[in-house]
């Protein structure tokens, strides 16, 4: 006999965290929706040549890869892989689909991907992404890389897990302050930016060897480092901050520029300043991204890291299409998130779609329970219903189990009175209503939360 167990890197729920999974799923959903996003979806597995377009070594070892069993037979190289990110994909979606959609294009998804972690606590295989991005046609404004930490604030907010911070910078920024440091080879600005985006998990001393490692002379790697503590609280301070930086070079003025626009946007969105920030210490590793980056911490769980990030990208379509498709976007990575606030304590699980359940008292009660069940489904209640007769304690346990906010029951006497009694299972407490108000009384109940 094989024994059942579930691979390693996954996040199976019972129905309580499940409930409380999909609450987080569709609070995300509902904000995206009210900024303008779309949605699509796009397949779990995209052809090989396409998904690996962008990719690293590192990353390319982590893909799983998708063949038959004829394919496997022949020996052929796998032609599918499974998707990684959501970014790709979508790269590839708009180069396909450019001629059918209006730019600018402000797309989100909510799927999974599948990226072969080391198992470990907290890290996984397969995990559900929440992506926002906005894809411009050869020009896309800054103020959509405004709007875009708007969305995130506010859907942080609706979640309800505490204080937070989005952290925004400017690679742009960064490659010419680097510049103005004496480097300007861009492919040593990217692995300098590497090494200061590891700053959360080394500190200020490990980065700094990490660079004099790299070959940075000492004080060019303390001086890189002044400019990555950097952190301004709002756009006003954020501004002013800005504004001082003297114009070194091309880059340093547009990177200026941007973030101006970028900050000024979530001041006029009326977005709260103090849950966003200017932070240089941001660099953002992935090559991709070209200018505006950003990542978000819990301000009472930073251990946790960044709970979402991403970043302006001019180009990422450029291997699909000679169209320069620019965009910035930003990816809630929610299986993980939601193991870590339930580790934290700070998700709590249930209730599941069951809101009512009817009992089954007796044999000559079995039409009667059925009759109230359709009721209720069609006054909109989700209702389980007993198959059999039962003890009413069994079934009362059974609605608990089930997370259902009341149980009814119709017995003898109340199909006598006309009647149904509604046991509150929350509030541990019960009253009798006549069969004709039963689905007002348990809406008004369920809707209140009364107790």
């Amino acid at each position: 006999m094989i024994s059942p167990r579930t691979p390693p890197g996954v996040l199976e729920l019972l129905p309580p965290d499940q409930a409380a999974m999909r609450r987080m799923l569709d609070t995300v959903r509902r904000s995206y929706e009210r900024f303008g996003f779309v949605e699509i979806e796009t397949p779990v597995f995209e052809r090989t040549d396409v998904l690996l377009t962008k990719t690293g070594g590192d990353t390319e070892r982590q893909v799983y890869f998708v063949q038959s069993t004829g394919a496997i037979e022949n020996g052929s190289p796998p032609e599918m892989a499974l998707r990684f990110d959501l970014t790709v994909p979508l790269a590839r979606y708009v180069a396909e689909h450019q001629n059918d959609l209006t730019f600018p294009f402000k797309r989100y998804q909510i799927q999974r991907s599948y990226r072969g972690e080391r198992p470990q606590r907290g890290r996984f295989r397969e995990f559900y992404q929440c992506d926002i991005d906005v894809i411009g046609r050869e020009t896309l404004s800054f103020r959509h890389d405004g709007e875009l930490p708007a969305v995130i604030a506010a859907v942080f907010a609706d979640l309800g897990v505490g204080d937070f911070t989005i952290r925004i910078n400017s690679r742009t920024l960064m490659r010419g302050l680097l510049e103005s440091l004496g480097i300007d080879v861009e492919e040593r600005q990217a692995d300098i930016l590497r090494t200061v985006d590891k700053l959360d998990r080394l500190e200020r001393d490990g980065v700094a060897a990490a660079l004099r490692g790299d070959g940075v002379p000492a004080a060019v790697a303390e001086a890189i480092l002044d400019l990555a503590v950097v952190r301004r609280v709002g756009a006003t301070a954020a501004i002013a901050h800005l504004d001082a930086i003297p114009p070194a070079n091309d880059l340093v003025r547009q990177g200026v520029e941007e973030l101006t626009v970028v900050f000024s946007t979530l001041e006029a969105l009326g977005v709260d300043p103090s849950v966003y920030a200017l932070d240089l210490g941001v660099a953002r590793g992935l090559d991709y991204y070209t200018g505006t980056v950003y990542e978000t911490v819990l301000d009472d769980h930073p251990e946790i890291g960044s709970v979402c990030s991403g970043g302006r990208y001019e180009n990422l379509a450029g291997m699909y299409t000679s169209t320069k498709l620019p965009g910035v976007g930003l990816s809630i990575g929610l299986t993980r998130l939601f193991w870590q606030l339930r580790e934290a304590g700070l998700v709590a699980a249930g209730p599941t779609s069951v809101e009512a359940y009817v009992t089954v008292m007796d044999d000559d009660g079995v039409r009667a329970a059925m009759r109230l069940t359709t009721l209720l489904r069609e006054a909109g209640v989700n209702t389980d219903v007993a198959p059999e007769p039962a003890k009413l304690g069994k079934q009362m346990k059974h609605a608990d189990r089930l997370g259902a906010r009341v149980a009814l029951i119709v017995g003898e006497d109340e199909r006598a009175n006309g009647t149904v009694t509604v046991r509150d299972l929350a509030a541990n407490e019960q009253f009798e209503v006549a069969e004709r108000d039963v689905a007002e009384a348990v809406l008004t109940r369920i809707r209140s939360g009364a107790s």
